[in-house]
């Protein structure tokens, strides 16, 4: 039995070193000025790759399941992803003709990155690229990045929920993650609230961003925000993503798992999940999970990239899942993993192995300063923030 196959969005990261006085010149991205930076990292980016090898990375039995081109990145990607194990790519398809994906990420110390993406093949992967085989001997089935690829998002994602419905019946718990739709492209003009509602009954993890998730649900509310000049993040009322993930599960969603950056990352699960099929790698005791609202603080790191950082927390949460943790403690792996992952970098390379990290955090790791200034929620021994029906109750 494999225990993730993680799909979708695969391409080339292009990751020149950039040291801080370097990004903090005046001549930096100026039009007509050159700007010295360091050596070129290369390694493979997007969902599949970034959170399949952070599980990798965690201990866990992985394959991958994407689309490339038959062109000289495609080589790369193969290459650069079998020299971790060869048996990560037996899912990936070769589209005879078509070009591989890449970005270039310029990610500046102590700035948010910035990425100049070519989707390629990412356009046209769908159902038929999936290991059908592979999948009904895996636990988990884990998609990313729909909004990057054109065939998951037009006509109403009817490819993305045949997707999803067909791995659930094949007995995998099914997780989905998203991606910041191109506001100026055709991803922005989709109506992705209607998309959602067609595809998170599908969907037992849901784990996008806060920001993906108030742009696909609240677009008036996004674009405001935008608007205002201040950190979107920082602007967000502990109530209002208290109200996404309530949103997020009104549409179907079983388990919602919103990632906010340096806020840490927030919990919300249905109150009726023991009434659920989760699939062969949910939650070892549903009634454990259901009914839960919780906040964990980030860890405290220092950052040089951040990169993959909302994949790999993914990571950490889905191999606690699948480890047979309770929800305070996938939460809290999913923080340790995605700060981890921030002290290099590319998207995969900070991930320690699973031993290690345990070890990093049961240790006294120190935890990012956070306040709610909201009532009901109360701290856990464990730096841990909780609130709910059901945890007034335990």
């Amino acid at each position: 039995m494999v225990d993730v196959v993680a799909a979708g969005h695969l391409c080339l990261d292009m990751i020149p070193q950039i040291s801080r006085s370097v990004a903090e010149s005046d001549a930096f991205l100026a039009p007509g000025r050159l700007s010295e930076v360091g050596p070129l990292v290369l390694a493979t980016g997007g969902a599949a790759s970034n959170t399949g090898l952070a599980l990798h990375r965690l201990g866990l039995d992985v394959r991958l399941a994407a689309r490339v081109g038959d062109d000289r990145i495609g080589e790369l990607i193969l290459g650069l992803i079998a020299n971790r194990d060869p048996q990560l790519i037996e899912g990936i398809n070769v589209a005879s003709g078509e070009a591989s994906s890449y970005t270039i990420v310029i990610n500046p110390p102590g700035i948010d990155r910035t990425f100049l993406h070519c989707a390629g093949t990412n356009h046209t992967f769908g159902l038929d690229d999936l290991p059908k085989a592979l999948l009904r001997e895996t636990r988990l089935f884990h998609l990313g990045y729909p909004p990057l690829m054109r065939r998951l998002y037009q006509n109403g994602g009817q490819e993305l929920v045949a997707m999803l419905r067909w791995a659930g019946e094949l007995g995998a718990t099914v997780s989905l993650d998203m991606a910041m739709p191109d506001p100026a492209g055709p991803s922005g003009r989709v109506d992705w609230r209607a998309l959602l509602a067609g595809a998170l009954p599908e969907v037992d993890l849901f784990v996008p961003s806060v920001e993906e998730t108030l742009f696909m649900l609240r677009r008036k509310r996004f674009d405001a925000l935008s608007r205002s000049g201040g950190e979107l993040l920082d602007e967000l009322a502990v109530e209002e993503v208290s109200s996404l993930g309530e949103e997020a599960l009104g549409l179907g969603a079983r388990i919602v798992l919103l990632k906010l950056g340096h806020r840490g990352l927030y919990l919300r699960t249905a109150p009726d999940l023991i009434s659920h099929s989760l699939g062969r790698g949910g939650p070892a005791d549903s009634l454990a999970w259901s009914g839960r609202e919780l906040w964990t603080p980030s860890f405290a790191v220092e950052v040089v990239g951040t990169t993959g950082a909302g994949d790999a927390a993914i990571a950490g949460f889905m191999a606690g899942v699948l480890r047979g943790a309770g929800p305070e403690e996938a939460i809290t792996w999913s923080a340790a993993v995605g700060a981890c992952n921030v002290e290099t970098a590319d998207a995969t390379s900070g991930v320690k192995g699973w031993e290690e990290t345990l070890t990093r955090v049961r240790g006294g790791w120190h935890r990012r300063p956070m306040t709610i200034d909201s009532t009901g929620w109360r701290w856990d021994d464990d730096a841990l923030l909780w609130r709910g029906p059901h945890d007034l109750e335990r």
